[in-house]
């Protein structure tokens, strides 16, 4: 394994830290977004502590999710793949909502992949792991003991961050690039929070609708409409989390039709209704919903 002295440096004041004691639980949470990693990587994040709450509903948001398991196991409620966390999980694009229960005590730390940090990272096309929630062994062999053993012998949260980001490092240093043209699609759609025309965005990019089809499936694991959908999601969820005027005005601002097309898109991406969502406890950072009754936990 390589030495801590081989790993990126972190510095301090580079990690945002939080901590929470409130209804949800009681832990620390820390993310790292190096610059270097960018194009690949959203964040690397860590959490430790405990759960009040026994589930957590997760909904899509345009990334795909490396997790290492440092505490007990997870188990996958509602979802399609391996159905326990005991190591490493990598979940791949959603477009429907996943559960998971939590396990009392929380050690967990994640890499928050952008498509082209998957690609780079499996070397399959993403399509094939879209909608699945895998263990990261069968995906990358030998090399999820490793991270796994990084990330346990680590002394500090800084040094947990610093060892995931040199091993996706040492992982990703050969990959091949993406097809440009989709990674500048994907990137204009991001940016415009899905609302932009695709038609336009492929006429600008050069590509035949088969072509962007295909090249889109395989480098992001959607299609573009799809992919366009969660970012207008996601942007909707944040207006609502922040306290939107009202639902009909978050509607019109993310560019639904009207405040009914809105419902429909949320109940198809969530699993609930937005004033539900409203209604439910909510994690910050993530957006996700903490579910079922505080204390009541089921066997794994």
């Amino acid at each position: 394994m390589p030495s801590l002295a081989t790993a990126p440096r972190v510095p301090a004041g580079d990690v945002v830290r939080f901590e929470h004691d409130n209804a949800l639980g009681r832990f620390s949470y820390a993310e790292w977004r190096p610059p270097h990693l960018s194009p690949l990587v959203d964040l690397f994040w860590y959490a430790e502590g405990t759960a009040a709450f026994p589930r957590k509903r997760l909904f899509p948001n345009g990334r795909i999710e490396l997790l290492v398991n440092l505490g007990d196991p997870i188990r996958l409620v509602e979802g399609v793949g391996s159905s326990v966390l005991k190591s490493g999980w990598l979940s791949g694009l959603h477009a429907r909502p996943v559960v998971i229960d939590c396990p009392g005590r929380v050690r967990t730390l994640g890499v928050r992949l952008k498509p082209a940090g998957c690609l780079a990272l499996v070397s399959r096309p993403l399509h094939e792991i879209s909608g699945w929630t895998l263990d990261l062994a069968d995906l990358v062999g030998g090399a999820a003991q490793e991270l796994a053993e990084r990330c346990f012998e680590a002394d500090s949260t800084d040094d947990r961050l610093r060892q995931a980001a040199a091993w996706f490092e040492e992982r990703t240093a050969r990959a091949a690039p993406a097809l440009s043209a989709v990674a500048w699609t994907a990137a204009r759609i991001e940016r415009s929070a899905g609302t932009t025309s695709i038609g336009a965005l492929r006429e600008e990019a050069g590509l035949s609708k088969s072509r962007l089809a295909v090249a889109f499936r395989e480098q992001i694991g959607l299609s573009p409409k799809v992919y366009a959908r969660i970012f207008r999601f996601q942007r909707l969820l944040g207006l609502i989390h922040g306290g939107a005027p009202s639902l009909a005005e978050a509607a019109l601002d993310t560019g639904y039709y009207d405040q009914p097309h809105m419902t429909a898109e949320f109940r198809e991406l969530s699993g609930m209704a937005p004033r539900e969502f409203l209604a439910a406890a909510r994690y910050t950072h993530t957006l996700s919903v903490a579910e079922g009754d505080p204390g009541v936990r089921s066997r794994i």
